[in-house]
């Protein structure tokens, strides 16, 4: 047994890729996709067809460039995460705009869009998870959302006060970003960290705590990995998602693996609860939360951007 094979036994592996190909070699259970993976898995010849029905569509759709862009870009979203769903059993989460990530009712309206345009190639909702950043609208549109039966991926999480409000507004899911948060550390303080002592990990491990000692359902998912040992330190969280290249590394280490995370074996503090106010104070008061939760959206809407540039070159072709 290898160590892929040993977190399969405690965890629920998610495939961080958009690469349709590597979902199909390591068969993950889920996959999840944003802007920055499917601009790489955009770049490949084999998924020209995906490409170029979302370019018709927008043609057909959009009275306007600005219409057509929008359009062929949350086809090809859809594209990508219906191709997606053919290689795996569970489900594919597909981001919002992350433009959108301090207006509730547009992120409101564009998971409503996208949903629907995965249920006109016959795909229920219940195969996908909307993704949207853990700001408070973030947050609030999810609790909307959730209460319409469109579940959610609450990602760019960073901090326990994001996970709290995560749970109030019974999101389906939060990521919370291992590998930024360590990031973060490593720049901030310039100490090298151990898989035990790893920011990211401690973080991870304290959500998942706390979430079960209170009988929370939100699902915990590890996201964004720098290293296997990472991975290997949050062995029994409820899932993690994971890049192709650690896959692969994981893959081919044979080396034992141990349980570290389990329901039954949790301490964490009683329940909070948190009002928009104290959410911006605390997440206020945590510089790497909101530093990395900033960078992030501005990464992904960046990514978007260039994306949508792409788009737009080929309707103009």
């Amino acid at each position: 047994m290898n160590q892929l094979d040993g977190i399969k036994q405690f965890t629920t592996v998610v495939a961080d890729s958009g690469d349709i190909e590597s979902i199909r070699h390591y068969q993950p259970e889920d996959a999840t996709t944003n802007p920055s993976l499917l601009l790489k898995a955009a770049g490949l010849s084999h998924f020209s067809h995906l490409i170029d029905d979302a370019i018709a569509y927008g043609k057909q759709r959009g009275k306007t460039q600005e219409q057509q862009v929008a359009e062929a870009s949350d086809k090809l979203a859809v594209n990508f995460g219906a191709e997606i769903l053919k290689s795996i059993p569970g489900r594919v989460s597909t981001e919002v705009d992350a433009r959108l990530s301090f207006d509730k009712e547009k992120s409101i309206n564009k998971a409503r869009r996208l949903v629907e345009l995965y249920q006109e190639q016959g795909i229920d909702k219940s195969r996908i998870l909307i993704k949207l950043a853990s700001t408070w609208e973030g947050i609030k549109a999810a609790e909307v959302l959730q209460s319409e039966g469109i579940d959610c991926n609450l990602t760019l999480l960073f901090s326990q006060a994001q996970a709290i409000a995560c749970a109030e507004a019974k999101a389906f899911l939060i990521s919370p970003f291992v590998g930024r948060i360590l990031d973060w550390y490593k720049k901030s303080t310039g100490e090298n960290y151990t898989s035990e002592t790893d920011p990211g990990v401690v973080s991870v491990r304290s959500i998942y705590n706390y979430y079960k000692v209170n009988g929370i359902k939100t699902i915990v998912m590890g996201a964004s990995f720098r290293n296997a040992g990472e991975i290997e330190a949050l062995a029994g969280c409820d899932r993690l998602t994971i890049s192709p290249a650690l896959l692969d590394e994981l893959d081919k280490d044979t080396g034992t693996l141990t349980q570290v995370l389990s329901a039954d074996k949790v301490t964490a503090d009683p329940l909070v609860t948190l009002d928009e106010k104290a959410f911006r104070w605390a997440l206020n008061e945590d510089a790497m939360a909101t530093e990395k939760l900033a960078e992030g959206i501005r990464a992904f809407a960046k990514d978007l951007g260039t994306l949508r540039g792409q788009v737009a070159k080929a309707l103009s072709a």
